[in-house]
Protein backbone atom coordinates (compact mmCIF):
# COMPACT_ATOMS: atom_id res chain seq x y z
CA UNK A 1 0.00 0.00 0.00
CA UNK A 2 1.34 3.48 -0.66
CA UNK A 3 1.77 5.63 2.72
CA UNK A 4 0.90 8.82 2.52
CA UNK A 5 4.41 11.33 3.11
CA UNK A 6 5.01 13.76 5.61
CA UNK A 7 3.68 17.21 4.95
CA UNK A 8 5.94 19.76 4.78
CA UNK A 9 6.77 23.51 4.08
CA UNK A 10 8.03 23.54 0.31
CA UNK A 11 5.00 23.55 -1.90
CA UNK A 12 4.48 23.58 -5.69
CA UNK A 13 0.74 25.32 -6.74
CA UNK A 14 -1.91 24.09 -8.93
CA UNK A 15 -4.52 26.73 -9.96
CA UNK A 16 -6.24 25.54 -13.31
CA UNK A 17 -9.15 27.82 -15.36
CA UNK A 18 -12.57 26.39 -15.71
CA UNK A 19 -15.12 28.55 -17.65
CA UNK A 20 -16.89 31.18 -15.83
CA UNK A 21 -13.60 31.87 -13.42
CA UNK A 22 -11.72 34.71 -12.78
CA UNK A 23 -8.37 33.38 -13.44
CA UNK A 24 -5.79 35.89 -12.15
CA UNK A 25 -7.39 37.10 -9.17
CA UNK A 26 -8.54 33.71 -7.85
CA UNK A 27 -4.94 32.55 -8.84
CA UNK A 28 -3.45 35.87 -6.85
CA UNK A 29 -5.74 34.61 -4.12
CA UNK A 30 -4.71 30.93 -3.75
CA UNK A 31 -0.84 32.44 -4.13
CA UNK A 32 -1.62 34.56 -0.68
CA UNK A 33 -3.93 31.67 1.37
CA UNK A 34 -1.18 28.75 0.47
CA UNK A 35 1.72 31.55 2.00
CA UNK A 36 -0.77 32.44 4.94
CA UNK A 37 -0.44 29.10 5.67
CA UNK A 38 3.32 29.04 6.16
CA UNK A 39 3.86 27.42 2.69
CA UNK A 40 7.03 27.91 0.77
CA UNK A 41 5.63 28.34 -2.54
CA UNK A 42 8.22 26.86 -5.47
CA UNK A 43 6.24 27.08 -8.54
CA UNK A 44 2.86 27.53 -9.52
CA UNK A 45 1.14 25.74 -12.54
CA UNK A 46 -1.72 26.70 -14.41
CA UNK A 47 -3.52 25.66 -17.48
CA UNK A 48 -7.41 25.39 -18.76
CA UNK A 49 -9.87 22.81 -18.94
CA UNK A 50 -13.50 22.43 -19.73
CA UNK A 51 -13.88 20.09 -16.78
CA UNK A 52 -11.85 17.84 -14.35
CA UNK A 53 -10.21 14.76 -14.88
CA UNK A 54 -11.90 12.30 -13.21
CA UNK A 55 -8.76 9.95 -11.69
CA UNK A 56 -6.43 12.81 -11.76
CA UNK A 57 -8.20 16.22 -11.97
CA UNK A 58 -5.64 17.86 -14.03
CA UNK A 59 -4.78 15.38 -16.80
CA UNK A 60 -2.11 12.84 -17.06
CA UNK A 61 -0.16 15.21 -18.84
CA UNK A 62 -0.28 18.02 -16.44
CA UNK A 63 0.27 15.65 -13.79
CA UNK A 64 3.69 14.42 -15.06
CA UNK A 65 4.82 18.19 -15.37
CA UNK A 66 3.49 18.54 -11.59
CA UNK A 67 5.51 15.50 -10.51
CA UNK A 68 8.87 16.27 -12.26
CA UNK A 69 9.00 19.87 -10.79
CA UNK A 70 7.96 17.80 -7.34
CA UNK A 71 11.20 15.87 -8.12
CA UNK A 72 13.15 18.87 -9.03
CA UNK A 73 12.29 21.01 -6.32
CA UNK A 74 12.48 19.01 -3.65
CA UNK A 75 9.20 19.72 -2.71
CA UNK A 76 7.09 18.69 0.19
CA UNK A 77 3.29 19.26 -0.90
CA UNK A 78 1.55 19.78 -3.97
CA UNK A 79 -1.66 22.20 -3.23
CA UNK A 80 -4.57 22.76 -5.77
CA UNK A 81 -6.75 25.69 -5.62
CA UNK A 82 -9.94 23.13 -6.33
CA UNK A 83 -11.84 20.52 -4.18
CA UNK A 84 -10.18 16.84 -5.06
CA UNK A 85 -12.55 14.28 -4.65
CA UNK A 86 -10.85 11.16 -1.83
CA UNK A 87 -9.85 8.99 -4.84
CA UNK A 88 -8.42 11.82 -7.08
CA UNK A 89 -6.24 12.91 -4.08
CA UNK A 90 -4.76 9.24 -3.76
CA UNK A 91 -4.29 9.58 -7.22
CA UNK A 92 -2.28 12.10 -7.35
CA UNK A 93 0.03 11.40 -4.23
CA UNK A 94 0.84 8.04 -6.05
CA UNK A 95 2.29 9.69 -9.18
CA UNK A 96 3.64 12.89 -7.31
CA UNK A 97 4.85 11.06 -4.35
CA UNK A 98 4.13 14.03 -2.17
CA UNK A 99 1.24 14.93 -0.06
CA UNK A 100 -1.78 16.54 -1.82
CA UNK A 101 -3.52 19.15 -0.03
CA UNK A 102 -6.97 20.71 -2.41
CA UNK A 103 -8.37 24.35 -1.33
CA UNK A 104 -10.54 23.04 1.80
CA UNK A 105 -7.85 21.54 3.10
CA UNK A 106 -5.52 24.18 3.11
CA UNK A 107 -8.36 26.68 4.63
CA UNK A 108 -8.68 24.32 6.87
CA UNK A 109 -5.36 24.42 7.63
CA UNK A 110 -5.24 28.00 8.07
CA UNK A 111 -8.17 27.67 10.37
CA UNK A 112 -5.97 25.70 12.65
CA UNK A 113 -3.20 27.62 12.87
CA UNK A 114 -5.46 30.64 14.20
CA UNK A 115 -7.32 29.24 16.04
CA UNK A 116 -6.64 30.46 19.83
CA UNK A 117 -9.91 30.00 22.18
CA UNK A 118 -11.01 26.77 23.53
CA UNK A 119 -14.49 27.48 21.48
CA UNK A 120 -12.65 28.34 18.21
CA UNK A 121 -10.42 25.09 18.43
CA UNK A 122 -13.31 22.46 19.28
CA UNK A 123 -14.97 24.14 15.67
CA UNK A 124 -11.67 23.74 13.49
CA UNK A 125 -11.28 20.33 14.81
CA UNK A 126 -14.67 19.68 14.11
CA UNK A 127 -14.71 20.66 10.61
CA UNK A 128 -11.25 18.93 9.94
CA UNK A 129 -12.47 15.61 11.39
CA UNK A 130 -15.62 16.09 8.84
CA UNK A 131 -13.58 16.86 5.95
CA UNK A 132 -11.14 14.05 6.68
CA UNK A 133 -13.40 10.99 7.30
CA UNK A 134 -13.91 10.39 3.46
CA UNK A 135 -10.01 10.40 3.43
CA UNK A 136 -9.13 7.74 5.83
CA UNK A 137 -7.43 4.90 3.89
CA UNK A 138 -5.43 2.27 4.56
CA UNK A 139 -2.38 2.21 5.62
CA UNK A 140 -1.37 -0.76 7.43
CA UNK A 141 -3.13 -4.19 7.45
CA UNK A 142 -1.57 -5.67 10.61
CA UNK A 143 -4.81 -5.81 12.23
CA UNK A 144 -7.12 -7.92 9.66
CA UNK A 145 -10.28 -9.89 9.77
CA UNK A 146 -10.07 -13.09 11.40
CA UNK A 147 -7.99 -15.62 9.40
CA UNK A 148 -6.74 -19.02 9.48
CA UNK A 149 -3.63 -19.42 11.32
CA UNK A 150 -1.22 -18.98 14.31
CA UNK A 151 -0.28 -14.94 14.12
CA UNK A 152 -3.23 -14.05 11.58
CA UNK A 153 -6.42 -13.49 13.70
CA UNK A 154 -6.82 -10.50 14.55
CA UNK A 155 -9.82 -8.56 16.70
CA UNK A 156 -11.89 -8.68 14.01
CA UNK A 157 -12.38 -5.17 12.95
CA UNK A 158 -9.67 -3.52 10.53
CA UNK A 159 -7.59 -0.48 11.22
CA UNK A 160 -9.62 1.67 8.67
CA UNK A 161 -12.76 0.77 10.44
CA UNK A 162 -11.01 1.43 13.86
CA UNK A 163 -10.17 4.96 12.84
CA UNK A 164 -13.36 5.16 11.34
CA UNK A 165 -14.95 4.40 14.33
CA UNK A 166 -12.81 6.75 16.10
CA UNK A 167 -13.55 9.29 14.26
CA UNK A 168 -17.05 9.20 13.98
CA UNK A 169 -17.19 9.41 18.36
CA UNK A 170 -14.68 12.20 17.97
CA UNK A 171 -17.34 14.03 16.00
CA UNK A 172 -19.80 13.42 18.14
CA UNK A 173 -18.37 14.38 21.18
CA UNK A 174 -17.42 17.72 19.24
CA UNK A 175 -21.11 18.18 18.16
CA UNK A 176 -22.30 17.90 21.81
CA UNK A 177 -19.56 20.34 23.04
CA UNK A 178 -20.16 22.79 20.34
CA UNK A 179 -24.06 22.65 20.61
CA UNK A 180 -23.67 23.56 24.36
CA UNK A 181 -21.76 26.77 23.11
CA UNK A 182 -24.69 27.74 20.85
CA UNK A 183 -27.04 27.40 23.38
CA UNK A 184 -24.87 29.44 25.85
CA UNK A 185 -24.47 32.11 22.75
CA UNK A 186 -28.57 31.90 22.13
CA UNK A 187 -29.24 32.65 26.41
CA UNK A 188 -26.78 35.61 26.06
CA UNK A 189 -28.24 37.55 23.36
CA UNK A 190 -31.85 36.91 24.66
CA UNK A 191 -30.38 38.83 27.93
CA UNK A 192 -28.82 41.31 25.11
CA UNK A 193 -32.53 41.71 23.67
CA UNK A 194 -34.79 41.96 27.24
CA UNK A 195 -32.00 44.66 27.95
CA UNK A 196 -32.71 46.41 24.66
CA UNK A 197 -29.20 46.11 23.51
CA UNK A 198 -28.85 45.98 19.70
CA UNK A 199 -25.91 43.47 18.31
CA UNK A 200 -23.75 44.93 15.57
CA UNK A 201 -21.86 42.16 13.46
CA UNK A 202 -19.39 42.87 11.23
CA UNK A 203 -18.99 41.05 8.32
CA UNK A 204 -17.17 40.90 4.68
CA UNK A 205 -14.51 38.98 2.55
CA UNK A 206 -11.00 37.99 4.60
CA UNK A 207 -8.68 40.91 4.80
CA UNK A 208 -10.98 43.68 4.48
CA UNK A 209 -10.28 45.69 7.16
CA UNK A 210 -13.14 44.13 10.06
CA UNK A 211 -10.85 43.66 13.01
CA UNK A 212 -8.95 46.82 12.69
CA UNK A 213 -12.55 48.67 12.19
CA UNK A 214 -13.40 46.88 14.80
CA UNK A 215 -10.57 48.29 16.95
CA UNK A 216 -10.78 51.52 16.11
CA UNK A 217 -14.41 51.96 16.59
CA UNK A 218 -14.56 50.07 20.69
CA UNK A 219 -10.56 51.31 21.52
CA UNK A 220 -9.80 47.19 21.57
CA UNK A 221 -6.61 46.06 21.17
CA UNK A 222 -7.60 42.61 19.34
CA UNK A 223 -5.24 40.98 16.61
CA UNK A 224 -5.28 42.77 13.35
CA UNK A 225 -2.89 41.82 11.05
CA UNK A 226 -2.85 41.85 6.92
CA UNK A 227 -3.05 37.63 6.87
CA UNK A 228 -6.20 36.23 5.46
CA UNK A 229 -8.09 34.65 8.05
CA UNK A 230 -6.14 36.64 10.90
CA UNK A 231 -9.75 36.49 12.66
CA UNK A 232 -11.43 33.26 13.89
CA UNK A 233 -12.86 33.96 17.35
CA UNK A 234 -15.25 36.12 17.96
CA UNK A 235 -15.21 39.25 20.37
CA UNK A 236 -18.12 41.24 21.08
CA UNK A 237 -17.04 45.36 22.53
CA UNK A 238 -19.54 47.66 24.02
CA UNK A 239 -19.95 50.26 21.02
CA UNK A 240 -21.21 54.20 22.43
CA UNK A 241 -23.14 55.45 19.41
CA UNK A 242 -23.73 59.19 19.36
CA UNK A 243 -27.64 58.82 19.88
CA UNK A 244 -29.62 55.77 20.87
CA UNK A 245 -27.47 54.77 23.88
CA UNK A 246 -25.22 51.72 23.35
CA UNK A 247 -24.73 48.29 21.22
CA UNK A 248 -22.47 45.60 21.39
CA UNK A 249 -20.34 44.97 18.12
CA UNK A 250 -19.09 41.79 16.98
CA UNK A 251 -16.22 41.09 15.32
CA UNK A 252 -16.51 37.71 13.19
CA UNK A 253 -14.37 35.43 10.78
CA UNK A 254 -14.05 36.40 7.32
CA UNK A 255 -15.24 34.96 4.10
CA UNK A 256 -14.18 33.55 1.03
CA UNK A 257 -15.02 32.46 -2.21
CA UNK A 258 -15.66 28.54 -1.89
CA UNK A 259 -15.62 28.43 2.19
CA UNK A 260 -15.78 24.29 2.86
CA UNK A 261 -19.43 23.84 3.87
CA UNK A 262 -17.96 21.45 6.81
CA UNK A 263 -16.06 24.95 8.33
CA UNK A 264 -19.38 26.91 7.83
CA UNK A 265 -21.49 23.72 9.58
CA UNK A 266 -18.21 23.81 12.32
CA UNK A 267 -19.21 27.48 12.78
CA UNK A 268 -22.43 27.27 13.41
CA UNK A 269 -22.61 28.82 16.53
CA UNK A 270 -19.70 31.78 15.49
CA UNK A 271 -22.15 32.65 12.52
CA UNK A 272 -25.08 32.66 14.04
CA UNK A 273 -23.77 36.35 15.65
CA UNK A 274 -24.19 37.37 12.15
CA UNK A 275 -27.56 35.76 11.23
CA UNK A 276 -29.55 37.17 14.82
CA UNK A 277 -27.74 40.64 14.54
CA UNK A 278 -29.75 43.67 14.46
CA UNK A 279 -27.45 45.28 11.98
CA UNK A 280 -24.85 43.92 10.06
CA UNK A 281 -21.69 45.66 8.83
CA UNK A 282 -20.29 45.01 5.41
CA UNK A 283 -16.90 45.85 5.49
CA UNK A 284 -15.49 46.23 1.90
CA UNK A 285 -12.13 46.65 0.96
CA UNK A 286 -12.63 49.94 -0.84
CA UNK A 287 -8.70 50.05 -2.63
CA UNK A 288 -9.61 45.77 -3.99
CA UNK A 289 -10.42 46.38 -7.84
CA UNK A 290 -12.67 43.09 -7.19
CA UNK A 291 -14.49 44.75 -4.71
CA UNK A 292 -17.65 43.78 -7.01
CA UNK A 293 -17.36 40.06 -6.75
CA UNK A 294 -16.21 40.18 -3.30
CA UNK A 295 -19.09 41.74 -2.44
CA UNK A 296 -21.16 38.85 -4.13
CA UNK A 297 -19.47 36.10 -2.31
CA UNK A 298 -19.84 37.83 1.10
CA UNK A 299 -23.82 37.99 -0.05
CA UNK A 300 -23.42 34.21 -1.07
CA UNK A 301 -22.30 33.43 2.28
CA UNK A 302 -24.25 35.25 4.28
CA UNK A 303 -27.31 33.34 1.98
CA UNK A 304 -25.99 29.77 3.19
CA UNK A 305 -25.81 31.03 6.44
CA UNK A 306 -29.59 32.83 6.86
CA UNK A 307 -28.63 36.03 7.53
CA UNK A 308 -28.92 37.35 3.88
CA UNK A 309 -32.55 39.40 4.97
CA UNK A 310 -30.80 40.75 8.48
CA UNK A 311 -29.93 44.81 7.28
CA UNK A 312 -27.13 45.85 6.33
CA UNK A 313 -24.53 48.51 5.85
CA UNK A 314 -21.86 48.06 3.91
CA UNK A 315 -18.36 50.26 5.08
CA UNK A 316 -16.26 50.83 2.40
CA UNK A 317 -12.97 50.88 4.13
CA UNK A 318 -9.04 51.72 3.44
CA UNK A 319 -10.15 55.44 1.63
CA UNK A 320 -6.80 55.97 2.40
CA UNK A 321 -5.31 54.49 -0.67
CA UNK A 322 -7.82 55.72 -3.02
CA UNK A 323 -6.97 59.24 -3.26
CA UNK A 324 -9.84 60.34 -4.53
CA UNK A 325 -12.29 58.83 -2.08
CA UNK A 326 -12.85 61.23 1.19
CA UNK A 327 -15.26 60.05 4.37
CA UNK A 328 -18.66 60.49 3.09
CA UNK A 329 -22.32 58.73 3.65
CA UNK A 330 -23.85 57.64 0.31
CA UNK A 331 -27.71 57.19 0.87
CA UNK A 332 -30.48 55.54 -0.75
CA UNK A 333 -33.81 56.75 -2.01
CA UNK A 334 -35.97 56.95 1.10
CA UNK A 335 -32.53 58.64 2.82
CA UNK A 336 -31.32 55.69 4.72
CA UNK A 337 -27.67 55.72 4.86
CA UNK A 338 -26.49 52.93 2.56
CA UNK A 339 -22.69 53.05 2.21
CA UNK A 340 -20.20 54.67 4.31
CA UNK A 341 -16.98 55.74 2.91
CA UNK A 342 -14.19 55.39 6.03
CA UNK A 343 -10.71 54.36 6.65
CA UNK A 344 -9.97 52.46 9.98
CA UNK A 345 -6.14 52.86 9.81
CA UNK A 346 -6.35 56.64 10.56
CA UNK A 347 -9.95 57.36 11.82
CA UNK A 348 -10.91 59.19 9.04
CA UNK A 349 -14.71 58.93 8.99
CA UNK A 350 -15.75 57.44 11.97
CA UNK A 351 -17.81 59.36 13.21
CA UNK A 352 -19.77 59.24 10.14
CA UNK A 353 -19.79 55.27 10.68
CA UNK A 354 -21.03 55.77 14.04
CA UNK A 355 -24.19 57.88 13.55
CA UNK A 356 -25.33 56.16 10.18
CA UNK A 357 -25.40 52.56 12.81
CA UNK A 358 -27.39 55.11 15.40
CA UNK A 359 -29.59 55.92 12.55
CA UNK A 360 -30.25 51.91 11.39
CA UNK A 361 -30.65 50.77 14.50
CA UNK A 362 -32.83 53.60 15.72
CA UNK A 363 -34.59 55.26 12.65
CA UNK A 364 -37.21 57.22 15.13
CA UNK A 365 -34.65 58.64 16.83
CA UNK A 366 -34.93 62.17 17.44
CA UNK A 367 -32.69 64.58 19.48
CA UNK A 368 -35.60 66.89 22.18
CA UNK A 369 -34.53 69.24 24.46
CA UNK A 370 -36.62 69.09 27.76
CA UNK A 371 -37.12 71.29 30.86
CA UNK A 372 -37.70 69.04 33.75
CA UNK A 373 -39.83 70.81 36.67
CA UNK A 374 -38.98 70.15 40.06
CA UNK A 375 -41.03 66.94 40.72
CA UNK A 376 -40.56 65.05 37.78
CA UNK A 377 -38.08 63.45 39.25
CA UNK A 378 -39.18 60.24 38.01
CA UNK A 379 -39.61 60.99 34.77
CA UNK A 380 -36.29 62.02 35.15
CA UNK A 381 -35.01 58.67 36.03
CA UNK A 382 -36.95 56.60 33.37
CA UNK A 383 -34.91 58.75 31.06
CA UNK A 384 -31.39 57.32 32.58
CA UNK A 385 -32.94 53.93 32.61
CA UNK A 386 -33.93 54.03 28.74
CA UNK A 387 -30.06 55.09 28.31
CA UNK A 388 -31.61 58.03 26.58
CA UNK A 389 -30.29 60.87 28.26
CA UNK A 390 -26.96 62.96 26.41
CA UNK A 391 -26.68 65.52 28.19
CA UNK A 392 -27.85 67.25 31.71
CA UNK A 393 -27.65 70.86 33.40
CA UNK A 394 -29.14 72.42 36.60
CA UNK A 395 -30.40 76.83 35.93
CA UNK A 396 -30.11 78.91 38.59
CA UNK A 397 -33.72 78.37 39.27
CA UNK A 398 -33.49 74.60 39.35
CA UNK A 399 -35.33 73.57 36.49
CA UNK A 400 -33.15 70.56 34.55
CA UNK A 401 -32.13 71.05 31.30
CA UNK A 402 -32.02 67.47 29.25
CA UNK A 403 -30.82 66.71 25.94
CA UNK A 404 -32.37 63.41 25.09
CA UNK A 405 -32.70 60.86 22.08
CA UNK A 406 -35.98 58.98 21.19
CA UNK A 407 -38.95 58.26 19.36
CA UNK A 408 -41.21 61.23 20.20
CA UNK A 409 -44.05 58.62 20.46
CA UNK A 410 -42.06 57.15 23.38
CA UNK A 411 -41.63 60.70 25.26
CA UNK A 412 -44.95 61.14 24.90
CA UNK A 413 -45.70 57.72 26.38
CA UNK A 414 -43.13 58.40 29.43
CA UNK A 415 -44.51 61.76 30.56
CA UNK A 416 -48.01 60.03 30.63
CA UNK A 417 -46.85 57.47 32.56
CA UNK A 418 -45.02 59.40 35.17
CA UNK A 419 -47.43 61.45 35.35
CA UNK A 420 -46.30 64.93 34.08
CA UNK A 421 -47.73 67.67 31.86
CA UNK A 422 -46.82 66.91 27.99
CA UNK A 423 -44.99 69.94 27.02
CA UNK A 424 -46.85 71.99 23.82
CA UNK A 425 -43.89 70.78 21.60
CA UNK A 426 -44.26 67.56 22.06
CA UNK A 427 -48.45 67.39 21.60
CA UNK A 428 -48.68 65.09 18.60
Amino acid sequence: MFERPRSGQKAVLVHLEFPRTDYEPDRAEFIELARSAGAEVLEVFGGSRQQPDAGLFIGSGKAKEVAAAVAGHGAEIAIFNHDLSPSQERNLEKLLQCRVLDRAGLILDIFAQRARTHEGKLQVELAQLQHIATRLVRGWQHLERQKGGIGLRGPGETQLETDRRLVRNRIATLKKRLEEVRQRRAQNRQARTRSSIPTVSLVGYTNAGKSTLFNALTGEQTYASAKLFATLDPTLRRLELPIGGTAVVADTVGFIRDLPHDLIAAFRATLEESREASLLLHVVDAADPERATRIAQVEAVLEEIGALEVPRLEVYNKIDLRPDDAPHVDRDADGRPLRVHVSARTGAGLDLLRAAVAERLHPGLVEHELKLPAGAAKLRARLFEQGAVLAERTDRRGVVHLRVALPASRLRQLYAETGVALPPELAP
